[in-house]
């Protein structure tokens, strides 16, 4: 491989000695061969460490990797943490090989982890499974650093034995487990931790936090396009900066076109985090957590580093890795990545009777997902309805509408229930990206218009879709119903007129399809839907529809 040698200077952000100054780098065959201070310098650039997102779902960008990563990279991120999981649970090795295998085809570092659970859970159909042999074989790729997040809490608490062969498998190997345990607290908490894992992503209140930390856990302050935690726990950028780190996990094609890990510092600035702080979190802290092959501006490393115009605001302005220009002005051309669509995907068959609910007791109360804007967490209610002809149907101006999950990897009745906070007064929305095993999941105003939008995705095998009458509009997923190949701008775009048609009907969440997807997430609290069933994420297991 040819390296050029060359020489630049700026304002060196040296986040070691925790000192900003005038230097010269010189770059010699990929590396940073020397870096010589000056007393002064004509750029008023700073050059620091490239941003790393340290825990993401490169899948819920919508986006394959090599696509990703060119979105990403215009924020100054240079590696991810990336979990596959949402591929694997449609694809299993075969979802996790592409989405390697297309990652290594462009200058950026994707440092994927060994999925832990797939099926997340099994209260609902997934596609594919990983066993502990599997899980072992990938931990003994060099490329593959880490086990990823462990969902299955429960698992951990009460030591089943495929659970904590998996952990064990990391162990051995000396890689870091990642963790997932929201609203645990106290012994609990500690006793997670005490299993061997190391982070969580999901916390949502200080309290929580603190809980984890003391057990001595880092914490992932989590801000993608439907968690957003980071307004409930930036202060511990200030009061534990050596143990936190900075992540999106799930980030829509719309907010990544606006910002990554950059807008988390800046954000963190703006509130007053010292400086260094924020930056040992975005950059240092996963690098070292992680061993990720991403140098850190020392003498000796690999060259890979950012420059920005300012540390008020952190817009890049260049991006190297290995010494070669990948982003900003006289960058090298961005790689030409093609690629055949992989998926799997059952032609069903559905009628819109189908997503009819049948009344048991005509007096009873009825059980309703009410998703929190913002979180990933939902509540249960319970709001008495008025049958109509024996089904119990949607009622909008009650703010009752329906929600189904459809199977997608085999013919099988969908499971109905009811969802609260839409606002939408007609049409529905369906999406098969839905946490964790990716079925289809379908929200509405009548059971019409929900059959229409699932018969689009059935037709394009997966995607996005919307549906009123005679209006429709859908963005196809041909990559395990997941992702496009398709330009990250042009699908950002696309969804944005998604999200602004849906809204123009009513609705009033922020990031309706990431919502969505989560409606179906079993292993977060409270109610939740798989195609199996009505699921209570507190109890973890199965509860009925009508109460009484």
């Amino acid at each position: 491989m040819h390296y050029n040698s060359f020489e630049i200077e700026g304002q060196l952000v040296d986040l070691h000695l925790e000192r900003i100054y005038p230097a010269r780098i010189r770059v010699h065959k990929g590396r940073i061969q020397s870096i010589h201070p000056l007393t002064e310098t004509h750029s008023r650039a700073f050059i620091l460490p490239g941003f790393v997102d340290a825990h993401v779902h490169v899948e819920s960008s919508m986006l394959i990797p090599s696509e990703f990563a060119r979105m990403a990279l215009r924020h100054g991120t240079l590696a991810t943490v990336s979990d596959p999981h949402e591929i694997a649970n449609v694809l299993g090795m075969k979802g996790v090989e592409f989405m390697m295998e297309n990652g290594a085809k462009v200058p950026f570092r994707f440092c994927f982890g060994a999925p832990s659970c797939v099926p997340a859970t099994h209260f609902e159909t997934a596609g594919a499974a990983l066993n502990v042999h599997e899980v072992a074989r990938l931990l003994d790729r060099p490329e593959v650093l880490y086990l990823s997040e462990m969902m299955n809490f429960p698992g951990v608490l009460n030591k089943d034995p495929e659970v904590m062969d998996k952990i064990k498998a990391a162990h051995d190997r000396n890689k870091p487990v990642d963790g997932h345990a929201p609203g645990l607290r106290g012994q609990e908490a500690k006793a997670y931790a005490a299993a061997g894992i190391h982070t969580d992503h999901e916390c949502f209140t200080l309290e929580e936090a603190s809980d984890k930390l003391e057990a001595g856990m880092w914490i992932q302050i989590r801000e993608g396009s439907a968690a957003r935690n980071f307004e409930a726990l930036w202060p511990l950028l200030k009061t534990h900066p050596e143990k936190c780190m900075l992540c999106s996990d799930d980030k829509h094609p719309d907010s990544l076109v606006l910002g990554h890990i950059n807008a988390l510092v800046r954000r963190a600035v703006r509130k007053g985090v010292p400086l260094f702080n924020a930056l040992k979190a975005a950059c240092l802290n996963p690098v070292n957590h992680y061993n990720i092959p991403l140098g850190l501006l020392r003498e000796g490393d690999s060259a890979d580093f950012i420059q920005v115009a300012s540390l008020e605001d952190f817009k890049v302005t260049g991006a190297w890795l290995e010494g070669r220009k990948i982003m900003g002005d006289d960058a090298l051309p961005w790689p030409e990545v093609q690629e055949t669509p992989i998926n799997n995907f059952f032609a069903f068959d559905l009628k819109p009777e189908d997503f009819r609910v049948p009344v048991k007791n005509p007096k009873a109360a009825l059980r309703v997902i009410l998703p929190e804007d913002g979180q990933l967490i939902t509540r249960e209610a319970h709001m008495v309805s008025i049958p109509q002809q024996g089904y119990w149907e949607a009622n909008p101006e009650q703010g009752l509408w329906k929600l189904a999950v459809v199977n997608r990897y085999k013919q099988a009745d969908p499971a109905v229930a009811f969802i609260g906070g839409l606002g939408i007064r007609c049409g529905a929305l369906a999406a098969s990206v839905a946490h964790d095993s990716h079925n289809i999941v379908v929200a509405g105003t009548n059971d019409a218009d929900m059959h229409a939008v699932v018969e689009l995705l059935k037709l394009h095998k997966g995607g996005l879709a919307l549906a009123c009458g005679d209006q429709s509009m859908v963005i196809p997923l041909p990559f395990g119903g997941l992702m496009t190949d398709k330009n990250g701008d042009v699908i950002a775009k696309e969804y944005e007129a998604m999200n602004t048609v849906f809204k123009q009907w009513g609705c009033t969440l922020e990031a309706p399809f990431m919502t969505l997807s989560f409606m179906a997430l079993l292993v977060i609290p409270d109610l939740k839907l798989s195609d199996k069933g009505l699921f209570d994420g507190r109890e973890f297991r199965f509860t009925s529809l009508e109460l009484g």
